[in-house]
């Protein structure tokens, strides 16, 4: 599963939308579905905006009757305060494990944003379903997203996760099976990478052999690098007099401090590259620092003193004067 934690969206309240108990059983789900349906069905029914609560129906149905894709939606909505904007957390569908495909191919033009953007996903081809006595077949691949940090990027590492596996009690209503699994994060993997971790995934049928899991990589949000592809970025701040003057200034990098020559005359957002100082790989990234001018604040009366000496000695300084005339 995908999420786009950077965009706002119209929460759906797909409980709402079936008039139905967060507590319902799976059982309760398809006869709401059955008799929504009827009522709404555009060929059928005289209400206006059938067509419209037709589409919102299915789409509630397709998230709902799915147990996977269920425990993932209780997980998320658990954080909604209300209201009609909502941002989706980075990790909120962290550890959730869960088996074959998401939703057939060419059935998200139907669905609204809110649905694709959460639940769009492209596993493969599905395995062949259960078959009767005396055949093997090989068990279905499992799917989960994972979060890691930047540094383990870096430099690997072992890892032990616990992951959540939506199942139905004998009443009906879901319940999540955790497990823990041990798997090994290989230096320089990058975020949308899969981690195949093999037989971990469902049974087999017969003789046939277990699937295999993946573990799909995500990077958890960091208070100071940004990641494109292979390449890390850190904006740097300098204070003026480095950036007119140049300077040396040990800095900081995911694999350790350097030391950096910033030259003379560098102005707010230059890009200093460090080559092949990114996440490692066959051809490793480069690591960027985005200049920024850090001003000394003016917060006593000799501070304030120096600053209005500085304005009468570059008094014929015009801060402005690419804009052209605009008085």
């Amino acid at each position: 599963m995908t999420s786009l934690p950077g965009d706002w969206m119209e929460f759906k309240d797909y409980y709402k939308v079936m008039g139905l108990q967060r507590s319902a059983t799976q059982d309760e789900v398809k006869r709401a579905y059955r008799k929504l349906a009827r009522q709404f069905h555009p060929d059928v029914s005289k209400e206006p905006q059938a067509e419209q609560r037709f589409k919102e129906v299915g789409e509630a149905y397709e998230v709902l009757k799915d147990p996977e894709k269920r425990a993932a939606y209780d997980q998320l909505g658990a954080n909604w305060q209300g209201g009609q904007e909502f941002r989706p957390p980075p990790d909120w569908n962290a550890g959730f494990e869960s088996a074959g495909r998401g939703f057939d191919q060419g059935q998200e033009a139907e669905y609204s944003d809110f649905f694709e953007s959460l639940f769009r996903r492209d596993t493969g081809p599905a395995r062949p379903g259960r078959a009767g006595g005396g055949v093997h077949m090989a068990g279905e691949d499992h799917h989960a997203s994972i979060q890691i940090d930047l540094e383990e990027a870096y430099h690997g590492g072992s890892r032990r996760v616990t992951l959540r596996m939506p199942e139905l009690d004998q009443q009906g209503h879901m319940v999540l099976r955790e497990h823990q699994i041990d798997f090994v994060i290989p230096k320089g993997v990058r975020a949308g990478q899969r981690i195949r971790l093999a037989g971990q995934g469902g049974p087999g049928i017969g003789q046939g052999k277990p699937g295999d899991l993946y573990l799909e990589v995500e990077f958890r949000p960091h208070a100071r690098y940004r990641v494109d592809k292979h390449d890390v970025y850190l904006d740097l701040p300098v204070a003026p007099w480095e950036a007119t003057l140049g300077a040396k200034i040990e800095v900081p990098t995911p694999s350790g401090p350097v030391e950096l020559t910033v030259p003379p005359g560098s102005g707010q957002g230059r890009k200093l590259r460090l080559r092949g100082r990114g996440i490692p790989a066959a051809t490793p990234g480069d690591f960027y620092f985005v200049l920024t001018i850090a001003l000394p604040p003016a917060d006593s009366e000799p501070a304030q003193a120096f600053y209005r000496g500085m304005a009468s000695q570059f008094k014929s300084f015009s801060p402005r004067a690419n804009l052209g005339d605009h008085t």
